[in-house]
């Protein structure tokens, strides 16, 4: 090729080169998160190594600490990443909705979510288990403010007389253990149904039971 016919510095097509480098950093930042729900769910934080992870993450170690320096911090993101999905599940609870169907739509997110990514809620639940030492913080903090702003809005369905009253702290509570579990204990749950693996039928019937007993709870049934 000439030189004459390279593109100039700061031209269009050089600037569509540098794309790709962005979409291969957030492929591989999945890629390694996805690999330390795994590890962190069937190992625990201690037992888990940064090498393993890179392993099953099909990335070299040094390509590993380029994104995440330390395995605490890797920890800590993937922390980061199963809290804003379990915030995103509960998108539907908002003043102006109809409550059937946000606590409905709610209770299908989070099955679904136990069904895509069971190793992120075996995560979460070893960190709690542990007392918390990584996120104590934020379940004082935002997640309090999070989970109060919801209950407000439940509390608003029933002044209005939407549904019936019911403690909406506790109310949550029970939807994440109902819910959870199918991530939390999948393992028990396949075995009692003589299965080697929860199937998508399961989780329907899970998530039809589910619904059906907590709309019933609030008089919506």
């Amino acid at each position: 090729m000439a030189l004459t016919n390279l593109p100039a510095p700061g031209s269009r097509t050089i600037q569509m080169k540098k794309r790709p480098i962005g979409a291969k950093r957030r492929l591989n930042e999945t890629r390694i998160l996805r690999a330390a729900e795994r590890v962190f769910a069937e190992q625990g934080f201690a037992a888990a190594s940064t090498a393993a992870i890179a392993r099953i993450a099909g990335l070299p170690k040094a390509n590993l600490h380029y994104y995440f320096r330390t395995k605490e911090a890797l920890y800590r993101r993937v922390l980061e990443s199963i809290i804003a999905g379990w915030v995103e599940t509960a998108d539907p609870i908002e003043a102006g909705a109809d409550p059937r169907r946000a606590l409905s739509a709610y209770i299908a997110g989070k099955i679904e979510y136990s069904r895509l990514r069971p190793h992120a809620s075996k995560v979460f639940a070893n960190e709690i288990l542990h007392g918390a030492p990584s996120i104590a913080g934020r379940l004082r903090g935002d997640l309090k403010t999070w989970l109060e702003a919801k209950c407000r809005v439940i509390e608003g369905w029933s002044a209005a007389g939407k549904m019936a009253r019911v403690d909406a702290k506790h109310l949550f509570f029970i939807i994440w253990a109902a819910t959870q579990t199918y991530a939390d204990f999948d393992v028990q749950a396949a075995a009692l149904l003589g299965r080697r693996k929860l199937r998508p039928a399961d989780y329907r019937a899970a998530r039809a039971l589910v619904t059906l007993m907590v709309l019933s709870a609030c008089g919506l049934s």
